[in-house]
């Protein structure tokens, strides 16, 4: 019999263990529990070392408290795995660094916004915190099969959200496309999270260059903060450098 090793991630410690001591009943679920995001990265990286990483992580979409994080998914960054981060975050966290393992979402309500934020993010599906025991396990062993799996009341809506989500990264692409090869590297940077200082220092330019770079790349992309052209350049796909090789 093949197990299914699952990984349920929530800091409401009493329903993170209810859930993995019901699961574990099961003959063929291998289950243990994390109560956050960090302590969930080690979990999977502990894993992955010892050759039995786990098939499937069920995450809390409120994990860490974050419930507005569905509107914009950070991307994984270098240097941060030991940083607390938000469910659908770590769902893409865990997507990019270990494309094998599926993610389910866990939910208090239904989100049309967040469910289709959850599925942009990697997520296979979007359960009910309240659903039953065997509909939990038809999602694991569905997801496992490459299925997708969303209560049907959220499918018109998710639809509707994907479809908005995919006419704004269409402009947003526009808007970048606009920009010259050193204004994109900049953006990269930004994405990155470097200040100005250390966006001079990675692309050999003076601060005062950098800070004309900046002001370009605002007024191209039609924004008024970095935040917000950080944001612009995520839906755009635009990811950031490899902070590996920035200068020190």
């Amino acid at each position: 019999m093949q197990r299914i090793r699952v990984l349920v991630v929530d800091d409401h410690r009493i329903f993170a263990e209810s859930l993995a001591a019901a699961l574990a009943v099961e003959q063929d679920v291998d289950v243990a529990a994390a109560g956050s995001s960090p302590a969930a990265l080690r979990a999977v990286e502990r894993a992955v070392s010892d050759g039995r990483r786990f098939d499937v992580l069920l995450i809390d979409a409120d994990l860490g408290g974050a419930p507005a994080e569905g509107v914009e998914v950070s991307p994984p960054e270098s240097g941060e795995a030991s940083a607390a981060i938000g469910g659908l975050a770590l769902v893409s966290r865990i997507h990019t660094a270990h494309p094998d393992t599926r993610t389910v979402v866990l939910a208090e309500r239904d989100d049309p916004r967040r469910a289709a934020a959850a599925l942009q993010a990697g997520a296979s599906g979007w359960v009910a915190k309240d659903s039953s025991l065997s509909r939990l396990l038809q999602v694991v062993r569905g997801v496992l099969r490459g299925e997708t799996h969303l209560p049907p009341a959220l499918l018109t809506g998710v639809l509707r959200e994907l479809t908005a989500n995919r006419r704004h990264r269409t402009e947003s692409e526009r808007l970048v496309e606009s920009l010259t090869p050193r204004e994109h590297e900049v953006l990269r940077c930004m994405v990155a999270g470097l200040g100005r200082k250390a966006v001079a220092e990675r692309l050999y330019l003076s601060p005062h260059t950098v800070r004309t770079h900046m002001q370009n790349v605002l007024g191209k992309l039609g924004v008024h903060s970095t935040l917000a052209a950080v944001a612009l350049a995520r839906r755009a796909g635009v990811g950031p450098v490899d902070l590996e090789h920035v200068a020190t």
